[in-house]
């Protein structure tokens, strides 16, 4: 095989590969819809109740190291075969890194900041809605770029239960001896890994940045400023540089 050969094979395959692609991207985006919003909620859930964190962190730890194609095969059986296993798979994988990411995002918001929102009068879950959550939104994200892109890799092992993907031609390659085929749908997960990666993470720097010129903002309109002139002082009369 030469890279010839591959060219020739995507070029000739190419409506094949991405009818592929676009069936793998559906199983991952189906199951960061559905997990994400559940280790989002889970992770506001105990973020502040460090036994309970742990526990759930754990669990979606311990799950995470299921191998998966025992965790496809386990799902097979109660939900049969196509799409349902897969999707219910690859959400359990997701929620590990999401979960994770967001209870440490909510522990890394300053206690002064909170402190400050409920002096402004906001109640707990006002809070967390418009200071907190956003502040570890970032993080979060995060979270959700590294449970995107594992779930790129995984959502290989989908094609042994019917689910399609770009699995459906790395096993045909290997059950025929094509390493053509095998490597051209390898280099197509690759490819989707690092769009999905590389969205995410310019998602993320741009939340990140965000958050810093906001709080460049309101540093300087606490302490940036001098004292405002009265109305009735004349102009070109500081009140701080009178002795």
């Amino acid at each position: 095989m030469t890279a010839i050969d591959l060219w020739r094979f995507v070029v000739d395959h190419r409506q094949e590969l991405a009818d592929l692609t676009w069936e793998h991207a559906r199983l991952v985006v189906t199951a960061l819809a559905l997990s994400v919003p559940v280790a989002v909620t889970v992770g506001v859930a105990v973020a502040r109740r460090p036994a309970l964190a742990n526990a759930a962190v754990g669990t979606a730890g311990v799950i995470f190291t299921i191998p998966s194609l025992a965790l496809f095969g386990l799902f097979v059986v109660p939900l049969g075969i196509g799409r349902a296993p897969a999707v219910t798979a690859l959400c359990l994988y997701a929620l590990l890194p999401v979960l994770r990411n967001t209870v440490v995002g909510l522990s890394e918001v300053p206690a002064e900041v909170v402190e400050a929102a409920r002096g402004m009068g906001m109640t707990e879950s006002q809070a967390l809605r418009r200071v907190r959550l956003p502040l570890a939104l970032p993080v979060v994200v995060s979270g959700v770029r590294v449970a995107a892109v594992t779930a790129v890799g995984i959502a290989t092992i989908a094609a042994l239960v019917a689910a399609g993907g770009l699995g459906v031609y790395v096993f045909d390659g290997l059950q025929t001896g094509d390493r053509t085929k095998t490597l051209a749908a390898t280099l197509a997960v690759v490819a989707l890994a690092l769009a999905v990666d590389g969205g995410l993470g310019l998602l993320e720097r741009r939340l990140r940045r965000g958050r810093g010129r906001g709080r460049h903002a309101s540093g300087a309109g606490r302490w940036g400023r001098g004292p405002r002139r009265r109305r009735d002082e004349p102009p070109g009369e500081e009140p701080w540089a009178q002795p």
